[in-house]
């Protein structure tokens, strides 16, 4: 058996389980109810649609954002410390994985809730008044939380490879601990720090659960408008509009990235 006989299950999985149904996201929102383009002029005609797309972006910046501030550090943690710490950072950021998306998110309704363990805090503080659950705020919080570890670990595995002696030599030569950092870690670790934004981005963008249980029905996402277009309202050719220009932007944005990382790249290496 040659190569591609080698390849061939691999490839029907790939284009059973992802090509043919983005094949077919793609035919309804040009066929449904009509041939056409007229699910898309819907869709980028409409306000409230428009204000939903922009906010599911700005979400998923804000989460990237969160969740870089969070897990850079961690990951540096992950690193310079011992194996013994090592070791516990690492279980940290994985026993998430093991436990049910929807009971986490449930369990952050509890922490949310008015009355409960966030909120007392905050009351102490002075700040009791401020709303988390069925708000943005805390649709951030959790999809931040659940979502960190897909920006440590890319982190992690960048960092992991760095050669330490690198930031020795240039304190030997005088530079100030800060200026080591800035100029030598941080750039070998651009890197890692493109792939954790992209992967936690791409994933925010496509969350249901953790929305539909934190969020209010006015700040829903778009993964929220496609499921009322596909499941209530059985508007299949507006739900795949939606998804196709979800789609498209996403890789509008992924292309960015990847522009700006090889930029990265070039200046590393000139």
């Amino acid at each position: 058996m040659g190569d591609v006989g080698l390849l061939l299950p691999s490839i029907l999985l790939v284009v059973g389980v992802f090509g043919l149904p983005l094949v077919i996201m793609f035919w309804q929102a040009f066929s449904d109810p009509e041939l056409g383009f007229g699910n898309f002029a819907w869709y980028l005609g409409d306000s409230v649609q428009r204000s939903v797309l922009l906010r599911t972006f700005t979400t998923g910046l804000e989460v990237t954002a969160i969740c870089l501030i969070l897990g850079y550090p961690y990951a540096y943690a992950m690193v310079a410390f011992g194996p013994a710490v090592r070791i516990a950072l690492t279980l940290i950021v994985l026993v998430p994985f093991w436990t049910s998306l929807m009971v986490r998110t449930f369990a952050w309704v509890i922490l949310l809730e008015d009355g409960g363990p966030i909120q007392t805090l905050l009351s102490f503080v002075g700040l009791g008044g401020v709303p988390l659950l069925r708000t943005n705020l805390g649709v951030v919080i959790g999809m931040s939380q659940i979502l960190l570890p897909f920006m440590v670990l890319p982190l992690y595995a960048v960092m992991s490879g760095i050669d330490r002696r690198l930031v020795l030599a240039s304190s030997s030569l005088g530079a100030r601990p800060v200026i080591s950092f800035a100029r030598i870690w941080v750039p070998l670790s651009m890197p890692g720090v493109g792939a954790g934004c992209l992967m936690v981005f791409i994933s925010s963008l496509g969350f249901y659960v953790t929305p539909a249980l934190l969020g209010a029905p006015d700040d829903a996402l778009i993964s929220q408008q496609i499921y009322v277009q596909v499941t209530s309202l059985l508007a299949w050719g507006r739900g795949g509009a939606m998804g196709v220009v979800l789609l498209l932007v996403t890789f509008l944005v992924l292309a960015a990235l990847m522009y700006l990382l090889r930029r990265n790249r070039k200046e590393r290496t000139a």
